[in-house]
């Protein structure tokens, strides 16, 4: 009897583990599938040859060998299938793991490589064999390895996902920014705690992120740009808005210097006015009675023997003249500057200058003072009592005033002193303007007041008469 068999098959060799006990069911079902492909192939050549089944004997024999031929073959065939089936996946396995386009390792708990695949090999510059065993860490830049140290830490620490980003260091090539993600893991073969990493080169994300942020500075820079534009163009309409400004600033400066050297020249000719007049008040008066004071002392020198009773009448007259002369001498002084003013103050003064007012022109004065203004400072007490001063003496010429007030108080902005006068009006602003400003006795206390920080105000009602008001900033003197 011919047994059919096929040139492809090849010898297996059975191990030990193949007849193991967890083997044997396996064994069993394909000895059955065999026996049954014989009997097949049996009964079609019986069929054909017409000859029966055998029944004992050595075809016995021949039909177990010939099943077990045919198990053998079936069995060499299945790990045909098996093995081009492992090799197709270990295709894949390859091309996944060893191909694929992030770098996978496999890392201790110290950080050293125990598994690597051809990406993450390339991407460090080196071979996979001599990266095996070897600190990961090594190819991290120093920068970068503190908190490469830390994911390190997470990943071993910490369940899920831990994510890194550093900068590598490359055999041959530059560095090279890499990001890492990471888990734990724990593997069959390795009895120590290992974690899974890949690696990804970020270099192109990191540029494009630099230059997504240098635009955004350039765009910031160019809002900035154009804001300063606009501002430069606000400044430079102010500017001209200030030229003009500051030529009119400059024409009203040429229009107050003008005025300031009106202002001087009549100043400089009231001076001389005024030396001209005490000169002639020196003359006329001083001179006069000096020049009588000698004749009568001449005539006394020749009347000293002859007649005693005219002698003590003429020298009594001769007395009087003396004390008229230094009387209008004194007079002359207080004019000039009060002594009292400087020895006990401005209230004193004021009341000796009121005083003496009253007794030349019969016009009432009343004076109400606040003690404190004996605090301000020297300049400033004359500036209070020159303004009064030179008040009086307009009341004296133009008002035809019976009473004036003076009331120094202190307010919220400092000393206020206030002359109220009940005689006639006038229109102020003409008067202030009359003759191309001459009036040097309002425009003088105004001077005064404002070289001292001060307000000069003035009023003329009908039926009220005229107000003047200074105000000067309190300031107390130094002890």
């Amino acid at each position: 009897m011919k047994i059919k068999t096929t040139s492809q098959t090849k010898p297996v060799k059975l191990s030990k583990a193949d007849f193991q006990p967890g083997h044997q069911p396996m064994m069993a079902a394909l000895y059955r599938r065999a026996q049954a492909r014989l009997r097949k192939q049996r009964k079609a050549v019986r069929a054909e040859a017409g000859v029966s089944q055998p029944e004992g004997g050595p075809e016995r024999l021949l039909h177990e060998l010939q099943v077990h031929q045919v198990e053998l073959e079936m069995q060499n065939a299945e790990l045909h299938e098996a093995r081009d089936r492992l090799e197709l996946l270990l295709e894949k396995y390859t091309d996944l793991y060893d191909f694929a386009p992030v770098g996978y390792l496999s890392l201790d708990e110290s950080g050293r490589v125990i598994e690597a695949n051809l990406t993450g090999a390339a991407l460090l510059g080196m071979d996979r064999s001599q990266i095996i065993n070897r600190p990961l860490q090594r190819f991290v830049a120093p920068e970068s390895r503190p908190g490469f140290l830390t994911f390190l830490q997470r990943l071993f620490a910490e369940s899920g996902k831990q994510v890194c980003e550093a900068v590598l260091l490359r055999a041959g090539a530059a560095v090279f920014w890499a990001s890492f993600h990471g888990t734990a893991a724990v593997f069959a073969h390795a009895p120590q705690k290992l974690c899974r990493v890949t690696i990804s080169d970020i270099t192109s994300l990191k540029q494009a992120e630099d230059a997504q942020r240098r635009l955004e500075v350039l765009a910031e820079v160019n809002l900035e740009l154009r804001r300063e534009i606009i501002r430069r163009k606000k400044v430079e309409a102010s500017l001209k808005q200030s030229e003009q400004g500051h030529r009119r600033l400059l024409v009203q400066a040429q229009h107050g210097q003008e005025k300031l050297r009106q202002l001087s020249r009549q100043i400089w000719q009231a001076q001389e006015e005024e030396r001209k007049r005490i000169s002639r008040e020196l003359h006329d008066v001083i001179a006069q009675t000096l020049t009588g004071i000698n004749l009568r002392l001449g005539v006394l020198k020749k009347k000293a023997g002859r007649d005693p009773k005219g002698f003590d009448r003429n020298l009594a007259h001769t007395q009087q003249l003396v004390e008229k002369s230094v009387a209008i001498v004194h007079q002359f002084a207080r004019e000039l500057r009060p002594a009292v003013l400087d020895d006990l103050g401005l209230i004193p003064a004021l009341h000796g200058f009121m005083k003496s007012f009253t007794s030349r022109t019969g016009v009432r004065a009343h004076l109400t003072a606040f003690a404190g203004v004996e605090q301000l400072e020297t300049v400033r007490r004359t500036v209070l009592f020159r303004v009064a001063q030179e008040a009086f003496n307009n009341v004296a010429r133009h008002a035809q005033a019976s009473r004036v007030d003076v009331t120094i108080q202190k307010d919220s902005h400092g000393i206020g002193m206030k002359i109220q006068d009940d005689g006639k009006s006038f229109q102020v602003e003409r008067t202030l303007h009359a003759n191309g400003g001459k009036r040097l006795g309002l425009l003088g206390m105004k001077e005064r007041l404002e070289m001292v920080g001060g307000k000069f105000g003035i009023e003329s009602l009908s039926g009220k008469g005229t107000t003047i008001t200074a105000q000067i900033p309190f300031v107390e003197t130094k002890a």
